[in-house]
């Protein structure tokens, strides 16, 4: 035991704990690496069992590991998922946004830029004149969606498929956020 005297006379005892030495077999790794091709053999053997039984007919109840053959198959998304982007629009197919640029101050990953113009309707303050988000860069936390104060931005496309063969395809602007496209072929097609 060691004692340390500070300033105001207490005394912190500190404990000097030794790590404990390897054994052999603990060295070499094979207990653990016969461990997991058990679990591993376990669980491939397991479900080759109940998919052999469900073509069967037999053991319905129990479920067998499930592999989705994506994309051909999609898996059902929770509604409340964060998904991709979308702005939402006016009945006269404007964008709701008024750019107050609370999402862009919230925003920890500061990947939404708004530039904000005059809107010619006088009852309506401002609108964005571009309104970008930098996907490559957002981490999908929903702070954008839960401070906007018109419901202008959401995040429930239901989309997932978000990749590009660039950094700049990854960029969406305000064209691209009020007309969310699962087809991302003419975005790809921006390289």
């Amino acid at each position: 035991m060691t004692k340390v005297l500070l300033k105001d006379s207490m005394t912190i005892k500190t404990k000097i704990l030794k790590r404990p030495t390897m054994t052999f077999w603990d060295q070499i790794y094979l207990p653990q690496i016969i461990k997991g091709v058990c679990i591993t053999g376990g669980h491939f053997w397991r479900n080759i069992f109940f998919h052999s039984m469900h073509r069967l007919g037999l053991f319905k109840a129990i479920q067998a590991a499930v592999t989705i053959m994506y994309p051909e198959e999609k898996r059902d998304l929770a509604r409340r998922l964060r998904t991709r982007h979308r702005l939402t629009k006016r009945t006269d197919g404007s964008t709701r946004c008024v750019a107050c640029m609370m999402c862009e101050t919230v925003c920890p990953a500061r990947c939404i830029y708004i530039v904000a113009e005059e809107h010619p309707d006088p009852h309506i303050e401002k609108r964005p004149k571009s309104f970008d988000i930098d996907l490559g860069k957002c981490v999908y936390c929903g702070f954008c969606v839960e401070v906007c104060p018109e419901d202008a931005i959401r995040m429930d496309t239901q989309i997932l498929d978000i990749a590009a063969l660039s950094r700049e395809g990854m960029k969406l602007d305000m064209n691209e956020l009020m007309n969310p496209d699962p087809d991302y072929t003419r975005r790809l097609a921006k390289v």
